[in-house]
C-alpha cells in the first residue's frame, strides 16, 4: 500500500529509529472492509496503542496505528510541532483508508481521543472509541503552559525503564499549549458529533481533570453512546500492561465495535 509505505518513509526521514515507534498496518484475516484508525497520546508513540490494535485485529478488524508528528523521535522535535500538523496527519490517514474502500472507525487515547473528536467534527467515522478523553487537564498551570514554556520549556516525567524507548521523559510545554488549543476548539461543539461512541475513563486518572471525560460523554450528540468509569486503581493509560483492567478495556472496545 503506497500511502502506508510513504508514512513509514516519512517517519524514518523525521528521525524515527525504533521500530516500535513506527506506524503499523494490520490487515484483517478475513477482509470485511472494517478498519480502525488508532491515535496515541501526547509524548508517546504508536507503540502505546499496539496492545489494543492486536486485540482488535484478533477480532478481524483491519487496524492502522498512526504516528503523530514529533513523536517517536525526540522531545525537541515535538516542541516545534502544532495541533494542525497532528490533525492534518490524522485526516490524511483517515482519508487514505476511506480511499481504499474501508468503513473507518477511530480510536484515540488521551490527546489521541481529543484528536479523534476534532476529526469527527468534519468527518463521519463509523464509530468512536474514546479512552481517557478530556477538555481539561488536572495540572492547575496547564492553561498557561504556553507562557510557562518561555521560563521552563519542558516538564519532566518519570517513565519506567521498559517504556523509555516509547515515551518522552520530558515533554515540551509548547506542545501542552497546542493541546489546550484543541480542547478550546471542541468546547461547545461536542453536541454536533453524533457518531456512535464509547467513552472509558477512570477516577484514578492523575493526568486529566476529574469528571472531564464524563462531561464529554454528556455533551456528545446522538443517542448511541456508552460510558464507563473505572476505579482509582486504573491509570490514565488504559492500554498499558500495568492497568489491572486492561483486558476489560479491550473487551469493552471490541464488544462495542461488534455491536454486542
Amino acid at each position: 500500500m503506497k500511502w502506508f509505505e510513504q508514512e513509514i518513509e516519512k517517519a524514518h526521514d523525521q528521525g524515527v529509529t525504533n521500530p516500535g515507534n513506527l506506524p503499523y498496518f494490520l490487515n484483517a484475516t478475513t477482509p470485511n472492509k472494517q478498519a480502525i484508525l488508532l491515535i496515541h497520546g501526547f509524548g508517546s508513540s504508536p507503540w502505546e496503542m499496539r496492545p489494543l490494535a492486536n486485540h482488535l485485529h484478533q477480532q478481524n478488524f483491519t487496524v492502522y496505528g498512526a504516528r503523530l508528528p514529533g513523536h517517536g523521535t525526540n522531545p525537541e522535535d515535538l516542541r516545534d510541532r502544532t495541533a494542525n500538523e497532528w490533525l492534518t496527519t490524522i485526516s490524511s490517514n483517515y482519508q487514505s483508508l476511506i480511499n481504499k474502500g474501508y468503513k473507518v472507525s477511530v480510536a484515540g487515547l488521551s490527546t489521541g481521543a481529543v484528536l479523534a473528536l476534532k476529526l469527527a467534527l468534519t468527518q463521519q467515522p463509523e464509530k468512536l472509541i474514546l479512552l481517557a478523553p478530556f477538555l481539561q487537564l488536572k495540572h492547575p498551570l496547564a492553561p498557561i503552559s504556553g507562557l510557562l514554556s518561555y521560563i521552563a520549556p519542558y516538564q519532566n516525567k518519570n517513565i519506567p525503564l521498559t517504556e523509555q524507548p516509547y515515551y518522552y521523559q520530558k515533554r515540551p510545554l509548547k506542545g501542552v499549549a497546542q493541546i489546550i488549543k484543541l480542547c478550546k476548539q471542541l468546547d461547545g461543539n461536542l453536541d454536533k458529533i453524533t457518531t456512535p461512541s464509547i467513552t472509558l475513563t477512570s477516577s484514578g486518572d492523575a493526568t486529566i481533570a476529574a469528571g472531564t471525560a464524563a462531561n464529554i460523554y454528556r455533551q456528545l450528540g446522538g443517542n448511541s453512546k456508552r460510558f464507563h468509569c473505572y476505579s482509582t486503581a486504573v491509570p490514565h493509560v488504559l492500554t498499558a500492561a500495568y492497568n489491572p483492567c486492561q483486558k476489560d478495556v479491550f473487551l469493552r472496545c471490541s464488544n462495542f465495535m461488534l455491536g454486542i
